[in-house]
């Protein structure tokens, strides 16, 4: 059995250093913070006795459990993120925990009266008399993904304490900057050596998903001519009333606060701008790859359009891809779901074959010649005050793990 205090203490020792990435930086990590915990897991992952560890000169960790069988078994991966989301505070992360949660309202925050609705998150429910591990309100709790973090040092402890549990040569992979869509962009797929493996960063606990959005960055910016207000006319033009209707002219139901599951969408995810230029930040997303194509189509045709009303080529439209559908490298190797699958019901979860409405590092991985499927972390709410993790899900999400290492060396004997 797993134990869940040391599944806790390892967690909020990980939530405690501030790791969060910044979108605007070149470097990698794109933040000096991240060295700090990226050096502690090396450290840990030495102490605790595997092989081969390895922090290179971008902060990529990585380790060797080493094989306990004489029969030859694919090399397999676990791989998380120590990064943070820049999108909410994550510094002075003050952790609280609830045991045997009664299935109500949380207060996180008396004094700002910052409450953890169990009726508007109603996920929370299903974790009634379980240990909830939530913020204090006045930052995000980083379960993304150091929860996943917390399950892969925990299972390689746990199966290098426990010998007779058959298993091949397992590595392990520690990343920086994945919320700012980096996370695998200096992977060493060819080091890391193994044949397949799977992240563990998704929410819920039985989340298994192996497709995700295709998806891009849009960067539009609108040129305006500025002139003294009291002698504008038919002078002005003003980027921001352009860009105006730029955002109006997009499909308003296709967007992330009106689509669910499969379904696409435009985001406008930043907007700055004055009388002369106006930029707005737009991210992507389709699951269908054929819809992504003409969602990137529709952008250009639109600045098209709008230009054509003005003298001049007032926007321009630059788009970047992100990374695409991992579902394409992932139905010639099915049985590494299946294996997931297995695993899970063996431990008592009940897989939960879903698309993620996102990305990992492991759709950009897959795409590097690492098939790499997604499998829960059990963290709730991410990125914000309302983030939490119950402690039961985090313990299963271990035993996945170390299941899934079983199976495999008992599939290729």
């Amino acid at each position: 059995m797993i134990n869940k205090q040391r599944i806790i203490d390892r967690f909020i020792s990980y939530i405690t250093i501030d790791t969060q990435s910044d979108p605007h930086s070149t470097t990698t990590p794109s933040t000096d913070k991240q060295w700090v915990l990226a050096q502690k897991l090396a450290g840990e992952l030495k102490e605790m006795g595997m092989t081969e560890v390895s922090i290179d000169n971008h902060a990529y960790v990585m380790a060797t459990l080493p094989a306990n069988v004489p029969h030859k078994v694919p090399v397999i991966g676990f791989i998380s993120h120590f990064d943070t989301s820049p999108d909410f505070n994550a510094t002075n992360i003050k952790p609280q925990i609830i045991e045997n949660y009664d299935g109500n309202d949380i207060i996180l925050n008396k004094e700002k009266n910052i409450i953890l609705s169990s009726e508007y998150f109603d996920d929370l429910k299903q974790y009634k008399g379980q240990t909830i591990i939530t913020t204090d309100g006045t930052s995000l709790l980083s379960a993304d993904d150091k929860a996943g973090i917390t399950e892969i040092m925990t299972a390689m402890k746990y199966l290098l304490d426990n010998p007779e549990i058959p298993h091949g040569k397992i590595r392990v992979g520690f990343t920086p900057d994945e919320e700012i869509g980096r996370g695998a962009h200096k992977f060493d797929v060819e080091k890391f050596g193994a044949e397949w493996a799977y992240t563990m960063d998704g929410s819920q606990i039985g989340e298994l998903e192996f497709e995700n959005f295709n998806a891009a960055k849009a960067i539009v910016k609108v040129n305006g001519k500025g002139v003294h207000p009291g002698y504008a006319k038919d002078k002005m033009v003003n980027s921001q009333y352009i860009a105006v209707d730029f955002i109006n002219s997009l499909p308003r139901l296709e967007t992330p606060e009106h689509t669910e599951g499969r379904q696409g969408f435009f985001h406008l995810s930043d907007m700055k701008g004055d009388v002369e230029e106006t930029v707005l930040e737009y991210i992507i997303r389709d699951h269908d790859l054929g819809h992504f194509e003409a969602r990137k189509e529709m952008i250009q045709d639109l600045a098209s359009e709008i230009c054509s009303q003005y003298e001049n080529d007032c926007i321009s439209v630059e788009i970047i891809d992100q990374y695409f559908n991992m579902k394409e490298k992932i139905e010639p190797v099915m049985h590494i779901i299946e294996i997931a699958e297995n695993a899970m019901k063996a431990v008592n979860v009940e897989p939960i074959l879903k698309p993620i409405r996102g990305g990992t590092d492991g759709a950009q991985l897959s795409y590097m010649g690492l098939p790499c499927p997604n499998i829960f972390a059990g963290g709730h709410n991410f990125h914000g005050k309302y983030e939490y993790v119950p402690v039961e899900s985090m313990q299963k999400a271990t035993e996945v793990i170390v299941k899934i290492a079983e199976l495999t060396s008992e599939n290729y004997k």
